[in-house]
Parts: structure tokens; C-alpha cells; sequence
């Protein structure tokens, strides 16, 4: 345990588009984390950014300096599980970006590591704190839709051309239900806890596509559905979730504003940070739409939860036993898809407990 009077020394590896949007601006934005290291190949990159920043080429670099208390993973899909091991029984704390692994074992075997070497292993499902999540479980949670029978959750984009990005280039951990799939599947066990069972389609529609660039996929708890969707042809049209119950029913329109304010600039704690203008809209049985302000998002409340957690004054806001859950269910959408039939993710009574309702 760490004195939570002394800041947390903080490398970050990889500042791609994860690690320069999203990790690095919310780590500088909470008390108590100092970004002290980045690892990249392009020194260049990162300096224009965060000119004093130190930069490794290396990741072994970083795991080796006693300075350094925590490793944020944000490297290519395929890396996470080697450095997270590595970073692990090198006695840091570790943070993983999704996907936790690429599959079942890998996932496992970190979080047997991270309960051997006592150190707090959490992955970055930051949009948990997004405001139109937020927004959908508030309203679930006032009873005002009765029992939720069906929820659609989408992130959709419109992004014709395929570019020349290891996301989108064959490869393991590749693909869009590897890199969406995990936020989306995290909300819906955070709603409802495991699906009994996992439908799934998956496709490549862009003409010279390499991988998965649509994803369709059903969970099935009793008679309640739920169905998780993404594309990379929707120019629009598609609300961010629909939630339907025996009472009512919720749409919000528009996804939280967080991604786009990063990449304008903002940071947390800036005026407007997280503030979502795009209501709600509640429907009673008679059809009447009543407009409901979504909570303001924040995703440093991630970083804050994780610090705490290292800290001893918290829990982890992210369990590796959640994201083995996670995992599962990223693992039986991909089965469902190869076989054409349902698939019950394969967990055990103990990973299931991670979540409610199981």
C-alpha cells in the first residue's frame, strides 16, 4: 500500500490515439497521478504534447525504474497481456486499456499474477462515466420504465474509408467488436450482470476492409434483450441506446460529448467539461415524450477510483474478474458468429458473481 500523501509515478505505453486522447490528458487531470514516463518510438510526437514528459523507447525501460509505481498499458491489442505480465512482476500497479487480453486465458493468467504479486490490476472502461450511460441507468434506476424488457446500445460512425491503422489491418485483437465491443458489453453487464446466452453477426462491409467493421450482437437474459450494435457506415439516424420497459421507454439520441471535447482540447475540470446538452426523451405508455437532462460524464473518475484503489481507500473500479466476464462474453459473440448458433459464455459461478443479478 501506498502513502496517498506521495503522488503516484505514472509511465504510459503507447501514445497512439488511446493514450494521446484519452490517457494522457485524464491522468494529468487527477490529484495525486503525475505522468512521469512515455513510452513511444517518436520522442517527437509526445515532446510536442508534453515537452517534459520523459520518453522511452522501450516498455523495459520503464518497468525497470524504481520510480515508477504505476503502468498504463495503451499499446496495440496484441501487446496488452505480455506488458501487463510484465509490468505486473515488475511490482507495479497496472492499468489495461481494452480489450483486458485477447482472449479467456490470457485473461485469467493476469489476474492469478495480479493476486500473487498483491498489486491493483483495472481495465480502462472509462465509458462507464459517460453522460448518456449515466442518463439510461438513472432512468432505470427510478422504476419509471418498469421491467426493462429490451435495451439497444450503438456506437455507430461513418468512416467510409479504411485507413492504414493497426485497428483496421489484419491481425490479432483487431477489428471493431474487439475494439467497441468491450465498452459496449461492460455497460450491459454493469446493467443486467452475464447473459445466459450470446447471439452474434459479424461483417465486413467497406469494400477493401481486412477485418470486422460491423458487429451485431443479441444477449439473452430470460425474455429481456439485449442488443449491442456498431458500424462504420452509419452517417446517421441511430440513437445511442433505446431502452424499452413494461412502463415506458427511454431513447437518447446522441453519444456523450467527452471523446469530441478531448480532441478539442478540453480537460477535465474546464467549464463545460462533460456537460451533455442532448436530453433524454421518456415516453409513458400513452406516447407523451418528457425531456430529461442527462448527469454531466467525467472519465477522470476512473483514474481517480484506480488511485484510491492503489491507495488502499477504495476498490477497484474496474475488477480483472469483471473483464474476464468481459472477455466471455467478447469470446462467445465471436463463436456465435463462427458457428451460427447461441453460445453461453464460459465462466464459472465465481467469475459470473462479479456482477449483479448473477
Amino acid at each position: 500500500m501506498h502513502d496517498s500523501a506521495t503522488p503516484l509515478r505514472v509511465a504510459l505505453v503507447g501514445y497512439g490515439y488511446a493514450g494521446k486522447t484519452f490517457h494522457a490528458p485524464l491522468i494529468r487531470s487527477v490529484p495525486g497521478l503525475v505522468l512521469a514516463t512515455v513510452v513511444s518510438r517518436d520522442a517527437g510526437k509526445v515532446h510536442a504534447d508534453l515537452p517534459d514528459i520523459d520518453v522511452v523507447a522501450d516498455a523495459a525501460v520503464a518497468l525497470a525504474d524504481p520510480r515508477l509505481d504505476v503502468v498504463v498499458i495503451a499499446s496495440p491489442n496484441d501487446t496488452h497481456a505480455p506488458l501487463a505480465r510484465a509490468a505486473l512482476e515488475a511490482g507495479k500497479h497496472v492499468v489495461v486499456d481494452k480489450p483486458f487480453a485477447l482472449d479467456l486465458a490470457q485473461a485469467r493468467e493476469l489476474a492469478d499474477i495480479a493476486e500473487r504479486e498483491r498489486r491493483v490490476l483495472s481495465v480502462f472502461q472509462n465509458r462507464r462515466w459517460d453522460s448518456d450511460f449515466l442518463g439510461v441507468r438513472q432512468v432505470m434506476e427510478t422504476g419509471r420504465l418498469g421491467k426493462v424488457t429490451h435495451l439497444e446500445s450503438h456506437i455507430d460512425r461513418f468512416r467510409p474509408q479504411v485507413r492504414a491503422r493497426w485497428r483496421e489491418q489484419a491481425g490479432a485483437g483487431s477489428g471493431l467488436w474487439y475494439d467497441l465491443g468491450p465498452h459496449l458489453v461492460d455497460q450491459a453487464l454493469c446493467l443486467f450482470g452475464v447473459p445466459d446466452r450470446v447471439w452474434a453477426s459479424l461483417a465486413t462491409q467497406r469494400g477493401s476492409g481486412e477485418v470486422t467493421d460491423w458487429a451485431h450482437v443479441v444477449l439473452e437474459y430470460g425474455e429481456r434483450r439485449v442488443i449491442l450494435h456498431a458500424g462504420m457506415l452509419v452517417a446517421g439516424g441511430s440513437p445511442r441506446f433505446i431502452v424499452h420497459g413494461t412502463q415506458g421507454s427511454v431513447v437518447k439520441p446522441k453519444i456523450d460529448p467527452q471523446e469530441a471535447q478531448l480532441l478539442a482540447g478540453m480537460r477535465p475540470g474546464d467549464a463545460g467539461w462533460g456537460e451533455d446538452t442532448d436530453d433524454l426523451l421518456l415516453y409513458d405508455g400513452n406516447g407523451n415524450a418528457e425531456p430529461i437532462a442527462p448527469p454531466r460524464g467525467d472519465q477522470s473518475r476512473y483514474y481517480a477510483a484506480f488511485r484510491d484503489a492503489v491507495h488502499g481507500h477504495g476498490s477497484n473500479p474496474v475488477t480483472p474478474r469483471q473483464a474476464i466476464a468481459v472477455m466471455a462474453v467478447i469470446e462467445a459473440a465471436m463463436a456465435s458468429a463462427s458457428e451460427g448458433k447461441a453460445i453461453v459464455p464460459e465462466l464459472s459461478a465465481a467469475e459470473r458473481g462479479a456482477w449483479p443479478g448473477n
